[in-house]
């Protein structure tokens, strides 16, 4: 049986900040991520929605163009990256489970991107000059809801993984003493 128990470390106060400064930037980029693809799924795609079959492909093509740029990437890799380091070193500590599943429900937003909005990206891009397209309503509706429902899963992944990390910080912060020397951590 797992039990919980609190011991006193005579770790230095410099790695325990370290470690509580990672947790608060890996949430502080799990929130910003979270954003994007919520704000994306209950505003940008449902105003979307309302537009003409070319006017919706040459907004989500400027979009899918302007998005790749260094703060987007920022956030998005940073979330993944702080998240794994953080979750690293707080394995021992109680609130490391928090981590460690905010951790494996953004992977699963890694691997969604990839496996299924990253191609149906790449479908829209190829599709050329919205001016140019001979039936912009197949090509849109090759995209728009399978998309669109994509980025509803990678919202609510990346919310539940926000969610964890910022339950992390309670008992992280709870069981940090002035000088970082106290912890909680888990026994098997």
């Amino acid at each position: 049986m797992t039990q919980l128990r609190e011991t006193t470390r005579r770790s230095p106060a410099g790695r325990r900040t370290k470690a509580g400064t990672v947790l608060g930037a890996a949430t502080v980029a799990m929130g910003l991520i979270a954003g994007v693809f919520c704000i994306f799924a209950r505003a940008v795609m449902p105003a979307l929605h309302r537009s003409s079959d070319r006017v919706f492909i040459e907004a989500m093509q400027n979009i899918n163009d302007v998005i790749q740029n260094p703060v987007f990437f920022l956030s998005f890799m940073g979330a993944l990256l702080l998240t794994a380091v953080s979750a690293w070193q707080l394995r021992r500590d109680a609130c490391g489970r928090w981590v460690w599943a905010a951790l494996v429900a953004y992977a699963l937003v890694f691997l969604i991107t990839g496996a299924f909005d990253i191609p149906l990206i790449n479908d829209l891009a190829n599709a050329g000059s919205p001016a140019r397209i001979t039936d912009p309503a197949a090509v849109r509706e090759h995209f728009e809801n399978p998309w669109g429902a994509w980025n509803a899963v990678r919202a609510l992944l990346s919310t539940v993984a926000l969610g964890c990390l910022a339950t992390a910080l309670v008992p992280y912060g709870r069981f940090s003493s002035p000088a970082g020397t106290h912890r909680r951590t888990w026994d098997a």
